[in-house]
């Protein structure tokens, strides 16, 4: 192999092949090299197998991922790969296999649990993507609609709709040449997702014959998905908030060893079999694993009600949408980006391209199928034929491009494909910040997205203003909000007293009479509990709920006491004191890190997600932030959380994060003159 490894000053691979299976493999290996640990982790998490060396705080996901058929799935897709993309997979996970070892050598985690590396196998990358993506369309929320349907009425479903605060979605804009100050086009944003140790997204460069990549890539899978640049065309993507999964209520019978579904042409049969889940220090877990004609049976048993079983595209075409992934590394025009992601299938996209010769391309992409209005909004009947799916939607939604164009998960380009959108806040915010000046540049982008303006904060101001009889310390309170700037800044002392009143205040919402059945236990899995808390769903429906009619709920009295219990209780401190990142990590931090205070919050621009009424700590936000130059790549700038290397303690395991946590980006090197060659790469 002469393959070549080359890093920067980051640490971050820049990666040289002499062909694409080539490179593929190089990719593999170094990743595994890097984040033996993490690629462990997350094979072990698509196939359900993390209780085995996590213990019982696991095993709710991993009965979830065998119940729902993730490996099994990600194996239908791989044998549905067409012969090129299935042997530049192949080769990936050669290179994964390669690498393992000498990674886990590096890796303290391995020991900790004594785990020791496996095998990957070639649905392996699928399986990873998928138990990624499994609950991005959110079909938890149908369960928590289904519920308040029951408790409340089906009227107030809309109460609790996401477009209100709902948690953080991602940003993405373009900016056309004659906007910008080269000429030439720009992309920018930041993906919003949980905050991981190690991180999600993995800064690459994918050099070969064919073409020359840098992007973000997910480790484990292989090629630039989301957020590339290939120097005569770069690409976005943000989540299209589509509806394409769906929860069918079944009816399920036992005859003989034989379970049989009541389907919309009577009793059918269902397969049906048994797995055991391994529980460190616990017992071994035997689960039935059940599968109709509509979908696995996620939820229930022919012996526990209610049954509910889950369709989605994936399972039901045998496509991940793999075929995307080389085709965009080979992409040199919008044009070829557009043909790529017309394979695209997983999740369902929101897609941002320009090219140097002045192309650009707004469109959606995914599978979305085609079925009654109600399956996009509740749990619907197994039997009825009604809610069977016909076909799928086609062509997707696109739009020209003229001149600036924003994506923050709002109902926009792809609003006749889902229910519940982000707030119009994030959106708004960047298309006025870049309305503000005609020509920009690729190093002033770090501005927008450090914004930290909360328009969200409006409601919760306008019922503050018009309080009256208030003690002294409360009225100074209210005073001291109502001529705040609105900035969620590190340092404010006043967006940290907005923040403690708002707590307060949904935390009072939420225990009130008219809404307390829903704070009644859900007969569904612990794994789907943040979809289904009540004082969550209070915190990202405040704004609708403070507009609404809520039976025996007086806003403005709970208001008043909000502010009072904040004023008695005294100073609260800097909005970073209280707003900490807390990063999700599969062990425990052996050095006890003190996380950085952070800026933002969930309808910001900088969108450092807590959830009021529960904590202020920030586990969701800019999982990466990029920016792609068409004028000249060696300008795109990027940072990610944490760092490169996946090993704790490493000298590039959290380089970045003082940046990232000041809202700074580093450059793209694209000079390999400028890059340090790893000799022992062979």
């Amino acid at each position: 192999m002469s393959g070549r490894v080359f890093r920067d000053a980051w640490g971050i691979p820049h990666l040289r092949g002499d062909d694409e299976r080539e490179l593929a493999f190089l990719q593999g290996r170094t990743t595994a090299t890097d984040r033996a640990w993490q690629l462990e982790f997350e094979r072990h998490r698509a196939q359900g197998a993390t209780a085995a060396f996590l213990g019982a705080e696991a095993l709710g996901w991993d009965v979830f991922a065998r119940r729902a058929r993730l490996a099994d799935t990600a194996r239908r897709c791989r044998d549905n790969l067409d012969a090129d993309t299935a042997a530049w997979v192949d080769a990936y996970v050669e290179g994964v296999n390669a690498g393992l070892a000498a990674g886990a050598a590096r890796a303290p985690e391995f020991a900790a649990t004594g785990l020791t590396p496996g095998r990957w196998e070639s649905w392996t990358p699928l399986a990873v993507w998928l138990a990624h993506h499994i609950l991005f369309a959110g079909f938890p929320a149908k369960l928590w609609r289904e519920e308040v349907a029951r408790r409340l009425g089906a009227a107030a479903t809309d109460l609790f709709a996401a477009d209100g605060p709902a948690g953080s979605g991602s940003n993405g804009w373009l900016i056309p040449g004659h906007r910008s100050a080269t000429g030439a086009a720009l992309i920018a944003g930041d993906p919003h997702r949980y905050i991981e140790n190690p991180g999600v997204y993995q800064q690459v460069r994918l050099a070969c014959p064919a073409y020359d990549v840098v992007g973000l890539a997910v480790p484990g899978v292989p090629g630039i998905a989301h957020f590339g640049h290939a120097g005569p065309v770069a690409w976005a993507i943000t989540n299209a908030m589509a509806d394409y999964q769906d929860l069918f209520r079944e009816q399920l019978r036992r005859d003989g060893a034989t379970v049989r579904a009541h389907g919309p042409r009577g009793w059918e049969p269902a397969t049906a079999h048994r797995e055991t889940v391994e529980v460190a220090g616990g017992e071994p877990v035997e689960i039935e694993v059940i599968e109709t004609a509509r979908g696995p049976v996620i939820i229930g048993s022919p012996d526990e009600e209610p049954a509910i079983s889950l369709r989605y595209p994936p399972r039901v075409r045998a496509d991940l949408g793999f075929a995307a992934l080389p085709m965009l590394l080979r992409a040199r025009s919008t044009a070829d980006v557009d043909r790529a992601f017309d394979h695209w299938a997983e999740p369902v996209n929101v897609v941002l391209a320009a090219d140097v010769a002045g192309g650009l391309l707004h469109r959606v992409a995914g599978a979305v199928p085609l079925r009654h209005e109600e399956n996009r909004r509740r749990v619907v009947p197994a039997a009825d034929p009604g809610h069977q799916w016909r076909g799928w939607h086609a062509p997707m939604p696109r739009a020209a491009v003229e001149d600036v164009t924003v994506m923050a998960n709002e109902r926009g380009l792809a609003a006749g494909l889902g229910v519940e959108f982000a707030p119009p806040y994030r959106a708004d915010r960047i298309r006025e910040l870049l309305a503000g000046e005609r020509t920009w540049s690729a190093d002033r982008m770090a501005q927008i997205h450090t914004d930290t303006l909360l328009g969200a904060a409006t409601p919760v101001l306008a019922l503050l203003a018009g309080l009256d009889a208030l003690s002294p310390a409360a009225a100074r309170l209210r005073d001291r909000l109502l001529s705040w700037d609105r900035r969620m800044a590190a340092a404010s002392h006043e967006a940290a007293a907005f923040a403690a009143v708002r707590s307060a205040l949904v935390r009072r919402l939420a225990a009130a009479p008219s809404l307390a059945v829903l704070a009644e236990p859900m007969p569904y899995p612990a794994v789907f509990a943040p979809w289904l808390d009540l004082t969550g769903r209070v915190a990202f429906a405040l704004g609708t709920l403070l507009g609404a009619e809520l039976p025996g709920v007086d806003c403005a009295a709970l208001a008043r006491e909000a502010l009072e219990e904040v004023a008695t209780a005294g100073p609260t401190g800097t909005w970073g004191d209280r707003h900490r990142l807390a990063p999700w990590q599969a062990l425990p931090d052996p050095d006890g890190q003190n996380w950085p205070g952070l800026a933002g919050d969930h309808d910001c621009v900088l969108a450092t997600s807590s959830v009021p009424g529960i904590t202020d700590h920030c586990a969701r936000g800019p999982a990466a932030r990029y920016v792609w130059d068409l004028a000249d790549r060696s300008r795109s700038r990027w940072i990610v959380p944490l760092g490169a290397d996946g090993v704790p303690g490493a000298p590039h395991a959290r380089d970045q994060l003082p940046l990232w946590s000041s809202g700074e980006l580093i450059p793209v090197t694209t000079d390999w003159a400028d890059l340090t060659e790893e000799r022992d790469a062979d």
